[in-house]
């Protein structure tokens, strides 16, 4: 017999009735029933009952273990009684009883119970994080990451992509997040850095005639938190040569929407062979078959973020026409500014003053004056509301008409800057479809952002600059940086976005070296800067690069989702906390004066004020 187990504590079912086996695990749960104990012996496979009486050797141990603790017993297989099969457990029609047993592990006194995962304060959960894994929720998240992870390796390879690796010690780049700096040993004074993502050397896989890559790639930047951000991550990371934008898109689309159908629970998932057009800033439509399209100045507009949850059905409007030149005073002062507008946040159902009370109230504490209404009052039988009175019946009827609203809905009101706005009435859009029930929860929609701006104004420093990823194609080429506006400028750059998470970022590659430094130069950029911060990139683009585009979808953000989640931190074995700690390991810590001799480094901890 083996020398712990002959089966895991998920396998035994009433085929095995009668069979003596021997199995280890953790004591999940005791209890004590006349005389009788009754232990659920967990591992990692599933939990098994098991019957150990007075007269079994070791019970007197048994009694006075602790949850937690690690045991070996033998025993028999034995039918349950009818009454007690619990036909939750794939094991629930068999118990073991027990005829011998054998401490492995004691536990000491729990500072985190297990069993029933009650809620407990973040700091413990982390500093004890080997025993919140143990929890059966946090455990299956764990599991699922590697069976996604092993499926979208699987499901790119299939694709005929090459995974290949690339280095972890590589030099700092001056854009994107804060790099995390190691210092050199060997070379005095210097420093590498760990990458933000593979992206210059992926590219050079590319130059280096390779031509479908992938990496589940570790990335690192130094960040502020939040919920779904982690100071180190891991992506899908993605590169292809001689591609176009839809090639990508038709290559990772089969990825993303197979993963999530596989491992979504049965929820929806959105299709990728259903024909689909959308119309670009510039009137052109365009036929394409997969995922829906935005372009970025569509989803802002209608959505008030680059990042939408679709299942909300809510599309905001722009009706300035309706109020300019007169009706609602306000909002007509307002629109005498030609950057201005009013935009309308329809609120199908929430055709009550006491929801529009509530929401104005919300808005009072997001730190805005207020939030015009107008909704449907029973009382009047008809249009209520301060701009409703304003307006007249006949202007309101045709504005709740032209943003499809009718008898006992409600539509909200922002005016002003669009782009000082914009975040405010995206947040008013999500809190009305989740007030108001509207939002599908039992789908995964999924969305292109498309066609961002290569450049926008920076008014803090009164520049043209970069909007999204400086290293990107711009669409119309060199033509287009010599000849247009470059605010008018789009870029072959795409995020997917799922359930209103930005899943990845990507684009099609500047890999022309004279592309690359006029883009700089239009953003304040002199040849010699480019030539100095990235002229390894440009000497590869050089002697010969092809076309090439790619993408990275989090890892971590995909298993969140799929998991229910709302914070990575449930789907990574073991996270920092929201100040950057390791609680488990007492990560950042302070090291050996002899270390930082031997890397010449001096520190200089901040003045105290």
């Amino acid at each position: 017999m083996h020398a712990y187990r002959t089966h895991t504590a998920g396998a035994l079912r009433a085929a095995d009735t009668g069979q003596t086996v021997r199995l280890s695990g953790w004591i999940h749960r005791k209890r004590d029933h006349g005389g009788l104990v009754f232990i659920d012996l967990r591992d990692h496979y599933g939990l098994t009952q098991l019957v150990i009486s007075p007269e079994t050797p070791g019970f007197d141990v048994i009694e006075r273990l602790r949850a937690e603790s690690v045991i070996r017993v033998d025993g028999e297989v034995v039918a349950r009684s009818p009454e007690t099969v619990n036909a939750n457990l794939p094991t629930g029609e068999v118990e073991v009883r027990v005829r011998s047993v054998e401490v492995l592990s004691e536990a000491a006194e729990l500072p985190l119970p297990v069993f029933g995962e009650p809620e407990y304060p973040e700091e413990i959960r982390l500093k004890h994080r080997y025993l919140d894994l143990r929890r059966e929720t946090l455990h299956r998240n764990i599991v699922l990451r590697s069976k996604v992870i092993h499926s979208i390796r699987n499901r790119m390879i299939e694709q005929g992509f090459l995974e290949y690796q690339t280095p972890i010690l590589t030099a700092s780049s001056p854009e994107g997040a804060r790099d995390f700096l190691v210092p050199s040993r060997m070379h005095p004074t210097k420093f590498y850095a760990l990458p933000q993502a593979p992206q210059q050397f992926k590219q050079l896989l590319m130059v280096s005639g390779f031509d479908r890559y992938f990496q589940i790639a570790p990335c690192f930047r130094d960040e502020d938190l939040r919920a779904d951000r982690s100071l180190e991550f891991y992506q899908l990371d993605v590169e292809m040569s001689f591609v176009t934008q839809e090639d990508v898109f038709a290559a990772i689309e089969p990825v993303m929407h197979g993963v999530f159908v596989e491992f979504g629970g049965g929820k929806r998932v959105s299709p990728i062979d259903q024909p689909m057009s959308y119309v670009d800033d510039f009137g052109k439509t365009i036929e394409h078959q997969g995922f829906e399209r935005l372009t970025y100045l569509q989803s802002m507009a209608r959505y008030g973020t680059d990042k939408p949850d679709l299942r909300n059905p809510i599309v905001m409007q722009d009706v300035s026409e309706r109020f300019r030149g007169g009706g609602f005073g306000l909002f007509a002062r307002i629109l005498e500014d030609a950057k201005n507008a009013v935009w309308a946040i329809p609120a199908p159902k929430g055709g009550s003053r006491a929801f529009c009370d509530r929401m104005n109230s919300w808005a009072q504490g997001e730190g805005q004056p207020g939030l015009g209404y107008i909704f449907w009052s029973e009382d009047q039988g008809g249009w209520g509301g301060p701009i409703a009175k304003n307006l007249g019946p006949d202007a309101t009827q045709a504005l709740m008409e032209q943003i499809g609203m009718g008898q006992g809905d409600a539509a909200f009101f922002v005016a002003g800057d669009p782009k000082a706005f914009v975040k405010f009435a995206g947040a008013a859009r999500t809190k009305v479809g989740t007030d108001l029930n509207l939002v599908d929860e039992d789908q995964f929609k999924f969305c292109w952002i498309v066609d961002f701006p290569m450049f926008e104004w920076s008014e803090e420093e009164q520049k043209v600059d970069f909007s999204h990823n400086p290293f990107s194609m711009p669409q119309g080429g060199l033509d287009a940086l010599l000849n247009q506006d470059p605010l008018t400028i789009r870029a072959f750059q795409y995020d997917i976005v799922c359930n209103g998470y930005e899943l990845c970022s990507g684009a099609i590659r500047n890999h022309l070296p004279e592309v690359m430094v006029k883009a700089f130069e239009l953003a304040g950029y002199g040849a010699n800067v480019v030539e100095e911060e990235f002229g390894g990139m440009l000497n590869a683009f050089r002697h010969g690069a092809p076309p090439h585009g790619g993408l990275a979808p989090g890892i971590d953000r995909i298993v969140m989702l799929l998991a229910g989640e709302t914070a990575i931190r449930e789907v990574i074995a073991f996270p920092l906390n929201q100040q950057g700690q390791d609680l488990l390991m007492n990560a950042p810590s302070e090291v050996l004066e002899k270390q930082l001799k031997e890397l010449h480094i001096r520190l200089a901890p901040p003045i105290k004020v």
